[in-house]
Formats: C-alpha cells, structure tokens, sequence
C-alpha cells in the first residue's frame, strides 16, 4: 500500500550520511537520486522506501509532531544495529530497543530515534527473539 514515505531536510548533506549510515547496519543502500536533491533508500523497487529531501514550498524543513516512519526489519539484532548507528551518526535517543509488551510470538521489539532534523523514526521487529 505504501510506497515510499519522505522527510524533509534543511541540511541535506548531513542528513544523507545520516541515513547512508543508518540503512547501510542492515543492509539497505540508496535506490533513487532526484534531480530535485532528494535520495530514496530501500531493499527493492518493489517494497516501500524511505525518501529525504528538500521541501517542495521551498520553506524550510520541520520535523511533525506525531510523525514517524516506522522501519521492518527481519531480526532484532537489526533493530539493534540501526539504533546504535543513528546515535553514532548524530540521531538522538527516543526509547532504547526492547520488547513492548509481552515477549512471545506476537512480541514487538522496537527501537525508537530521532534524525539530526529531528524527524522521528522506529526500528521494529515482530514476533519471538
């Protein structure tokens, strides 16, 4: 349903080795490069990806207040790498990785971080460690 979800950036070089950082702790490289300045990551072109760039009102960037894009990944040392790589990489903690609830087969393992923009994002896993 969702094809790609976007943020914008008032610094975009800081925030492109941001999320080069980011992506690249679980795999996840660059798929699209816009004439506009905007840099696409995702595993597929057939899966949903996250977009940064500049805003199209030409205004400047603002991180939304309820806002975020939520990232699936398939194991929970993921969600663990992606954390730890957006605190190196300048983000700011949300919410250390952990299970939320019960642990179990319907287990949601999360980790919560905000962009040096501050836009804020989720590392996630379902289901038993």
């Amino acid at each position: 349903m969702i094809g790609y979800s976007m943020f914008g950036s008032n610094d975009l070089p800081r925030a492109f080795a941001f999320y080069d950082a980011v992506f690249a702790s679980v795999g996840i490289g660059r798929l699209m490069e816009f004439p506009t300045g905007a840099v696409a990551w995702g595993t597929s072109w057939t899966a949903p990806m996250v977009a940064i760039g500049p805003p199209f009102d030409g205004k400047p960037a603002t991180a939304g207040n309820g806002a975020m894009i939520a990232i699936a990944v398939d194991t929970r040392a993921k969600v663990d790498a992606m954390y730890q790589a957006a605190l190196a990489a300048g983000g700011s903690d949300e919410g250390g990785p952990g299970v939320r609830g019960d642990d179990g087969p319907q287990a949601f393992y999360a980790a919560y971080f905000r962009d040096p923009d501050g836009n804020k994002l989720c590392a996630f896993r379902v289901g038993p460690a």
